[in-house]
């Protein structure tokens, strides 16, 4: 099994205008973006060249909003969301 290039633990996922989760996780592994509730669930997931990611100017400085499978998400208490973009763009420009 590989090690994730990216993984943030702790934070809140919601679904416009519900909470999905308030202790999730985000985790990029095999050029694959997953969404996981605080069980291990898995809430949605895409390969990262088919997710739309970024921060608004509306949002908070640990916000970030992805577009998984058509359906976006909010992504907030992740003191990280800098480097979830990052790792998202530099996965997708991985061959």
């Amino acid at each position: 099994m590989t090690e994730p290039e990216f993984t943030a633990t702790g934070v809140r996922i919601d679904r416009w205008p519900r909470s999905l989760t308030r202790a999730g996780e985000v985790r990029i592994e095999d050029g694959r973006l997953s969404l996981l509730t605080s069980y291990g669930s898995e809430i949605d997931s895409a390969p990262v060249d088919k997710v739309r990611a970024g921060r608004p100017w509306f949002a908070k400085p640990d916000e970030a909003v992805a577009t998984v499978n058509g359906t976006r998400y909010r992504i907030s208490g992740m003191s990280a969301s800098g480097r979830l973009l990052e790792a998202l763009k530099k996965s997708s420009s991985r061959p």
